[in-house]
């Protein structure tokens, strides 16, 4: 079953994580959290269906050099909070960075040993752990009723996946269900490209064989990416409850108040 998409018309990989069942049998409840792409292309229309919709915190875990050139939108009562997940965009999100990388071009697996790089680093770097701690702040901020914290990056899949990761497990989801979530990016990027094919926009010399499969693995999530980081999490701090308890400082209580606001009954 694919999550519930927002009805975004300037935006991709807008998604509901209210549904969700627990472990103990409980649901996430909808108007509560969010996850996305970039929000810069919003329309009118988007902004206030998002503001009906009640979306009262945004948390963007760009890159400064991201943020710069693509500011967020947001409806008039929702509150921008920036939490970069890396100084500079380790995912190369942008196209612009990927056609000036010549190792892309020449080198086959570039793109996804980047990729497997990134990934390590989300685990391993204060800056992410500080970025994820600041989003389980607004998640416990967000505790009024019908209303949602939505947090993103640039397509929604990798700094954006691993938020959803470190939510969905403190409220009590189980793993399947959340890989499940993490894999279905593929689905909603590839709807994207549908529509706006990825090699029409290059130019020849960049239509190769080994950068068109570097660009497949830089635009996409994997079930190895994903455990890429649990494993690097295991090795260094052991299991990722663990990792979410010390290295993102949420204690007990702040378990319990998260799955208080967030969760059915």
């Amino acid at each position: 079953m694919l999550p519930e998409l927002l009805q975004i018309e300037n935006g991709f990989n807008f998604r509901e994580l209210g549904g969700y069942q627990t472990t103990t049998g409980k649901r996430i409840k909808k108007h509560k959290l969010l996850r996305s792409a970039a929000l810069n292309n919003l329309s009118e229309k988007d902004l206030q269906y998002l503001d009906e919709y009640g979306l009262r915190y945004d948390i963007d875990f760009r890159s400064p050099e991201e943020q710069k050139r693509q500011p967020d939108r947001l409806p008039a009562q929702a509150a921008y909070h920036f939490a970069p997940v890396f100084t500079v965009d380790e995912t190369k999100s942008q196209d612009a960075d990927r056609a000036e990388n010549e190792m892309f071009l020449k080198q086959p697996n570039a793109g996804f040993k980047q990729m497997l790089n990134a990934y390590n680093d989300i685990v391993l770097s204060d800056n992410a752990k500080k970025a994820y701690r600041k989003f389980i702040d607004l998640m416990l901020a967000n505790s009024g009723t019908d209303e949602s914290v939505i947090f993103h990056c640039s397509a929604g899949k990798d700094r954006t996946g691993m938020g959803a990761v470190y939510a969905l497990t403190i409220l009590g989801v189980d793993q399947e269900t959340i890989r499940s979530d993490y894999l279905a990016s593929n689905v909603f990027l590839e709807q994207r490209r549908e529509f706006k094919p990825f090699s029409d926009r290059l130019p020849a010399k960049l239509q190769t064989a080994t950068y068109l499969e570097n660009m497949k693995a830089l635009s996409s999530v994997s079930t190895e990416y994903l455990d890429c980081a649990l494993g690097t999490m295991q090795r260094e701090y052991g299991t990722l409850e663990h990792y979410i308890e010390t290295e993102l400082g949420v204690t007990k209580q702040q378990k319990t108040d998260l799955q208080r606001i967030y969760l059915e009954g």
